[in-house]
Formats: C-alpha cells, sequence, structure tokens
C-alpha cells in the first residue's frame, strides 16, 4: 500500500536524517554550527576559545606566582645552601618546562582536530609550482589589488583607514608564518572584527555597506594570503584529503536508491542540474577567497534543489537535500575537500558562515562529509554481509537482476535495471564484434600474401619475353611493286586572277 512504502522509505531514510535544530549552535543562539568547531557557532567558539585561553593564562600565572614563592622561601632560609638553592631552581625549571607542555597540548587536544605533527618545513624543501601557476597568481593577485584601490577610492576617509589596517595586517601575518595555522586563523578572525567594529562606530557605517567592505577587505587580503595559508605543511589537511578521496572512491558503487535521493537522472534536465551540480562542487578548489568557495558551494546546493524539484514536481524538503548533496559529493569527489573545508572555515568572514544561504549550505556540505566518512550498512538499508563484499569489490549492486526486486518496486528502479542489462548485452555485443574485427584483419592479411604467392608462381612458370625490334622500312612504299593501284600525284595548278 501507499502508506506502507511511505513508512518504508522513512526507515531508509532515517540512516542520513538531520534534524534541522542540528544544524544550529549547541549553544542556542540560533546561528549555524560547524563540525570544525565542535557545534558552536563561530562566535560562540572564539568565546569559549578566549575563555579556556584565559583560564590557562591565570592558571600560568598562579603557577609561577607560587613558584616564585617557593624559591624565595628556599632562598630565606638559613639552611639553603647553594646546591639547595640549583635545586630548586632546577625544580622551578622543570615544573615551568612541565606545565607549559602541558598547557599547550591541553589547548590544542580541546580546539584543534589535529595537533601541530612537528616542526615547520622549509619552504625550499617543499615542491615548487610551475611557472604558470606563478603567472596566474601573480595576474590574479594584480587585478585584485587594483580593483580592491577603486574601491578604497569610492569611500574617502574610512577607506583610507581600511587601506591602512589591511596593510598593517598583512605585514603582521608576513611575521607569524612560523604561527599554527590556529593562531593565525585567530588573527585573521581578530582582524575582520575589528575592521567591522571600525567601520561601524568609528565611521558610522551602515550595515549593509560594511558588509560589502568586509568582502573586498576578505578577497583582498586572502588572495594574498591563499598560497601561505591554505593546507599548510605544517598541519594534516592533505592526509585527511586523501583519506577522503580514498573513503569515496571506495563508496562508488552506492546508487541514488540507496540513498533515497529523490532525484531521476532519467529526464534530461535533471541529468544536466546533476552535472552542474558536479561541476560546481569540483570548481570550488579553483577559487582562493573562502567567498568566493562558498559562493560554488551555494550554487552547486541550487542545482540540486532544481533537480528535485523537477523530479517530485514540487518544492524539496531539507530530509531531501541532504541524501542529494551526498550523492553529488560521492559521484564528484571533489579535490582536497578537507582542505577546502578547512580554509573556509579558518579564514571566511565568520558572519558568512553564521546566516544567511551561504552558512546554510556550508553546514549541510560539513554534514555530507561526516556521513560519508561514517556510512555504514544500516544507513544505506543493507545487510552487512552485503555491504562488506561491496566495499571489497567483490561483487556490485549493478549485477542485480530486475526480477529480483518485489512488484511494488518503483518504475526508475526497474527502468535501471533494464538500462544495465541493455548495457550489458551492448558490451558483449561490442566484445564479439571486435573479435571479428580482429579475424576480419588476419583474413584480409593472409588474402594479400595468398594473392601475392600466386602472382609469383604465374609470373615463375610463365616468364614474359621481349622479342628484339624488326629492321626499319626504307620507304613506305617499297614493298609495293606496282604503282598502279596508288592515286597519281597531285599536279600543281596555277590560278589566274
Amino acid at each position: 500500500s501507499p502508506h506502507r512504502r511511505k513508512m518504508n522509505l522513512k526507515s531508509e531514510r532515517r540512516g542520513i536524517h538531520v534534524d534541522q535544530s542540528e544544524l544550529l549552535c549547541k549553544k542556542g543562539c540560533g546561528y549555524y554550527g560547524n563540525p570544525a568547531w565542535q557545534g558552536f557557532c563561530s562566535k560562540c567558539w572564539r568565546e569559549e576559545y578566549h575563555k579556556a585561553r584565559q583560564k590557562q593564562i591565570q592558571e600560568d600565572w598562579e603557577l609561577a606566582e607560587r613558584l616564585q614563592r617557593e624559591e624565595e622561601e628556599a632562598y630565606a632560609s638559613s639552611q639553603s645552601t647553594q646546591g639547595a638553592q640549583s635545586l630548586t631552581f632546577s625544580k622551578f625549571e622543570e615544573k615551568k618546562t612541565n606545565e607549559k607542555t602541558r598547557k599547550v597540548t591541553t589547548v590544542k587536544k580541546f580546539f584543534t582536530a589535529s595537533s601541530r605533527a612537528g616542526a615547520k618545513k622549509e619552504i625550499q624543501e617543499a615542491k615548487a609550482p610551475s611557472p604558470s601557476i606563478h603567472r596566474q597568481a601573480s595576474i590574479e593577485t594584480d587585478r585584485v589589488s587594483k580593483e580592491f584601490v577603486e574601491f578604497i577610492r569610492t569611500c574617502q576617509k574610512p577607506g583610507q583607514d581600511i587601506y591602512k589596517q589591511c596593510k598593517l595586517f598583512l605585514d603582521t601575518m608576513s611575521h607569524k608564518r612560523d604561527l599554527s595555522i590556529e593562531e593565525q586563523s585567530e588573527c585573521a578572525q581578530d582582524f575582520y572584527q575589528n575592521v567591522a567594529d571600525r567601520l561601524q562606530t568609528r565611521w558610522k557605517v551602515p550595515p549593509e555597506k560594511v558588509e560589502k567592505a568586509m568582502d573586498e577587505v576578505e578577497k583582498y587580503i586572502m588572495t594574498r594570503q591563499y598560497k601561505y595559508v591554505f593546507c599548510p605543511e605544517t598541519t594534516d589537511d592533505e592526509k585527511k584529503d586523501l583519506a577522503v578521496q580514498k573513503r569515496i572512491r571506495a563508496l562508488h558503487w552506492v546508487t541514488p536508491q540507496m540513498l533515497c535521493v529523490p532525484v531521476s537522472e532519467e529526464i534530461p534536465e535533471v541529468s544536466d542540474m546533476v552535472v552542474k551540480a558536479i561541476t560546481d562542487i569540483i570548481e570550488m578548489d579553483s577559487k582562493r577567497v573562502p567567498r568566493d568557495k562558498l559562493a560554488c558551494i551555494t550554487k552547486c546546493s541550487k542545482h540540486i534543489f532544481n533537480a528535485i524539484k523537477i523530479t517530485k514536481n514540487e518544492p524539496a524538503s531539507a530530509d531531501d537535500f541532504l541524501p542529494t548533496l551526498i550523492y553529488i559529493v560521492l559521484k564528484g569527489n571533489p579535490p582536497r575537500l578537507q582542505s577546502n573545508i578547512q580554509y573556509i572555515t579558518r579564514f571566511c568572514n565568520p558572519s558568512r558562515l553564521m546566516t544567511g544561504e551561504d552558512g546554510y549550505y556550508f553546514t549541510n556540505l560539513c554534514c555530507a562529509v561526516a556521513f560519508i566518512e561514517k556510512l555504514d550498512a544500516q544507513s544505506l538499508n543493507l545487510s552487512q554481509e552485503d555491504f562488506d563484499r561491496f566495499m571489497t569489490g567483490q561483487t556490485s549492486p549493478k549485477k542485480q537482476e530486475s526480477d529480483s526486486f518485489s512488484p511494488d518496486v518503483c518504475l526508475g528502479v526497474k527502468q535501471m535495471c533494464k538500462s544495465l542489462d541493455l548495457l550489458s548485452q551492448l558490451n558483449e555485443r561490442q566484445e564479439r564484434i571486435v573479435s571479428e574485427a580482429k579475424k576480419l584483419e588476419k583474413d584480409l592479411i593472409d588474402w594479400t600474401d595468398g594473392i601475392a604467392k600466386e602472382v609469383e608462381d604465374i609470373v615463375e612458370k610463365y616468364p614474359l619475353e621481349i622479342k628484339p625490334k624488326s629492321q626499319a622500312l626504307a620507304a613506305i612504299d617499297s614493298e609495293n611493286v606496282e604503282n598502279d593501284k596508288l592515286p597519281p600525284p597531285l599536279q600543281p595548278q596555277v590560278y589566274a586572277g
């Protein structure tokens, strides 16, 4: 019955369903959260970060005062000797080092997905990019710089202040290349906040113009910072990229039906939308500005919504959107996916990630990647045995016969099975044609060789004899003895005028 089919669909969805409330900040502020910020929004995450950092600073001060007090007491004691003093000092140094190590470990363990793997490698050791990349980057940087200067000119005094702040920030960042990427991210977030506050409080710029100005600021500074802060060597971003890429390749067999994707690629218009969505999510890696990368995610998401709307002939719901986004990511396998997500999280203007459609779609993409990493048999409505066989490549769901489906299966699945069966038959025909073509080629070669041999045999059996030339005749009429058969010669005639 339709009701039963609907219930089955709901049970299938359960594996990848996400409640809209789960996308919001877990502190309840109403902004969008993010897995990279442990479920907090950008604002709450910074508050938590500062709170923990202040607490750590306070603990460090208390530790320093306590150690200093112990040292002074030991020094003031009449029984203290030089050896005792040096022992106390060495204990102080040891405690200080231990506490410092503990502080770094604790803070990084709590606030970063990965600790710093080791000392930063020299840039010279890194693989040098091709000259064409340098040229492209230089051209783009010059273009963005010119656009930024033109924008600044239209802003008068506030523009001059913005330009000064940007130059100061870029100069500061050039001296902070050895810091961890989290600390560089914190500098960038502080900079965004300070510039926005200056525009609003000092220059009384309206909110919509502030947003426009911040977009220009982000474009200018991140175009220049991109090569230093995107997938830096001090992080394990590249390792995560390869892990996600490998995981997506292992899931190549996942079908839209397993994910309950309400999209029919049989419809040409829908198929075009799917291709555009995949193109947009792949194009994200070619952009340098976080906002431009977000725009690619938004374009991709809108194509997904259109594809669902055309298929269902009604507006798409959030429950339709997320499974389809997962399917698009699996089908497209975007390059450097984790690096792009991390880059946006660290260096995008935080206001864009907290509200609006860009923030909503970005949060959904983060959820989609998280689901892909933990996709299992239950979420795909498969038995564990089938899931394991598909993952190891022992078999593929595409080999299933259409007869194995129950009568109430939707027409789309049946059509897909027929298409796969037809493709299988075409494949067999193709192999047969190739085999026949090779046989024909061999027959032609054999026939040519046979004809050549026959010709050689005939020439050998019947050699060509060329007779010598006969003697040339002395005159045309030499053999003509009787002249009576020839006509008389023409006589010249005189014309009398």
